[in-house]
């Protein structure tokens, strides 16, 4: 794996982790930050090039001031897509990664992008299915709306080291910026998601309590041609709390799609 740095305007360089050969895919990572999707990249590094940025702002990455929303943070990925001549991109993004990829799929007017998988994505809103406020949750709550095992992940502030309690802080400093108001949504996607006719694999943990599975059903029937799958025991990161059965939905995606996977 190599990790560069690729520059899209005179104040903005992205740093970019790639690994693999063959189709490209871009992996999105959550609020989280790139940790969340580093073992999703991984896997799929195995049959595809994948391309894992880190979202301006995060683990002390430059944000600049004009980048305030996540249409500005698509509108960026999509300038660096379009710079490297990337085509048949397929799009993987986790939380607010599924939102931004969303987001990139209805601005893509040079049709880079062939293939989306949101996994427990925001970015919608849902008149009867709300997104848990995230920002108002202490750890215990972030813990239990975001696993379905709580208790195996869940980690007490007064546990981390002063260094690492200082870059989430500054991740969900960034994401407030980003996403906070509205709240983790923007209120016109939905109607416009109908218009992205690319094939759409929506994956969802059966028990995420930040949008719940009726919420990805509502999102997944709003574009052209989705599909929702549902993973049993986990929640809001199913690509670390079941990644084999997550990984074998993405697997038979591409399969699907034509492109094959060496996977197993």
């Amino acid at each position: 794996m190599s990790t560069n740095a690729s520059a899209m305007y005179a104040d903005l360089s992205l740093t970019l982790s790639e690994a693999g050969e063959g189709r490209p895919v871009l992996v999105l990572h959550g609020g989280g930050g790139p940790a969340t999707v580093a073992g999703l990249a991984q896997h799929l590094s195995r049959a595809a090039h994948t391309i894992t940025p880190v979202h301006p702002g995060w683990d002390g990455t430059h944000r600049p001031a004009w980048l305030t929303g996540i249409d500005d943070l698509a509108l960026a990925y999509l300038h660096m897509l379009r710079d490297r001549r990337l085509r048949d991109v397929l799009v993987v993004g986790s939380s607010l990664g599924g939102w931004t990829a969303a987001e990139m799929a209805v601005r893509d007017s040079a049709g880079s992008i062939t293939g989306l998988v949101l996994i427990d994505a925001v970015g919608v809103q849902v008149e009867t299915e709300h997104i848990t406020d995230f920002f108002a949750l202490d750890a215990r709550g972030v813990a239990e709306h975001s696993w379905h095992d709580p208790d195996r992940y869940y980690l007490d502030p007064a546990d981390v080291p002063a260094e690492e309690l200082a870059r989430r802080q500054a991740n969900m400093a960034t994401m407030r910026i980003l996403a906070g108001d509205p709240y983790m949504h923007d209120p016109t996607l939905l109607p416009r998601l109908g218009q992205i006719q690319v094939p759409s694999l929506l994956i969802w943990g059966e028990s995420d309590r930040i949008v719940t599975p009726a919420y990805g059903a509502a999102y997944a029937d709003a574009f052209g041609d989705g599909r929702l799958e549902v993973v049993p025991k986990a929640g809001h990161l199913p690509q670390i709390e079941q990644p084999d059965a997550t990984f074998a939905l993405i697997d038979a995606y591409l399969r699907q799609s034509g492109n094959p996977s060496d996977q197993p």
